[in-house]
């Protein structure tokens, strides 16, 4: 675990001096960036301890929508990882994106996206379920498939099937089949990977898919304890994070294809 630093002091609390720049693209636009620059300049060090909710609000003077918003773009973004119930903590800033998208895979990742939406509606209630429904045989059977899913990443393995099985059986753990049913008709093309040919490399470097597991522990541990509201914030942390992971990407795309369009536009000469 990162060593906690004094949310109200030390040098996680004077980097939260002053409040973010209004910009144009909104509130939490503005607090990434302000965030991220404090990272990024190492005002904010790796293992650092981001302060409350609450404590980010006042010193800021935004909402916690604002504050949670921006938190899930750090998270996908790799600069903070956080941990439910205990904290956020700055991560070494790493270079470049989690993944970069090809033109060819934009009008895949709009369906992807929309299909991470439904997701998080569905799985967030269906995490909160399990946690209190759950068997010990149906919490033996979420092991098996993280640990399927960990060894598959250190051999490079098949990870998509151990990912899906993680997923279905806190659907099936809710002891409402419709959340199963609904799981089952979708099948394995929720996983973004499966259909996101820039994702589907990473499975051979692993650091996309460690950062996936660690999120599916969290929830797994919520669900082991028996706490519903952990499991649902687990879980939509998760999900936001792969959404904001292939938003991030999609736009990086989409301004690389506008890039690669105006220098191949002839000037125009009078």
């Amino acid at each position: 675990m990162p060593p906690e630093v004094d949310s109200g002091g030390g040098a996680a609390g004077a980097a939260f001096a002053g409040r973010p720049r209004q910009r144009g693209r909104g509130l939490a636009h503005g607090l990434v960036e302000d965030l991220g620059e404090k990272i990024r300049s190492q005002l904010l060090r790796p293992g650092d301890k981001l302060p409350t909710e609450s404590a980010i609000m006042q010193s800021f003077g935004v909402s916690r929508t604002v504050v949670r918003e921006a938190l899930s773009k750090l998270q996908a973004a790799g600069l903070v990882e956080t941990h439910h119930g205990i904290g956020t903590f700055v991560l070494q800033p790493r270079a470049g994106s989690v993944f970069r998208l090809d033109a060819g895979d934009i009008a895949t990742s709009v369906d992807v996206l929309a299909v991470l939406e439904l997701r998080i509606s569905l799985e967030t209630e269906s995490a909160g379920l399990a946690a209190s429904r759950r068997t010990e045989e149906q919490l033996q059977a979420m092991r098996q498939a993280l640990d399927d899913f960990e060894r598959n990443v250190a051999v490079a393995g098949d990870t998509v099937a151990p990912d899906f099985r993680f997923h279905l059986q806190i659907a099936q753990s809710t002891g409402n089949p419709y959340f199963a049913d609904i799981m089952s008709h979708l099948g394995t093309t929720i996983i973004p990977r499966t259909r996101i040919n820039a994702i589907r490399t990473l499975d051979r470097s692993g650091a996309y898919l460690s950062r996936v597991n660690r999120e599916h522990e969290e929830i797994y541990a919520a669900i082991a304890r028996r706490d519903p509201e952990s499991a649902r914030a687990a879980m939509r942390i998760h999900l936001t994070n792969s959404r904001e992971r292939l938003r991030i990407a999609q736009e990086e795309a989409a301004q690389r294809v506008e890039q690669d369009a105006a220098a191949a536009t002839p000037p125009v000469r009078g």
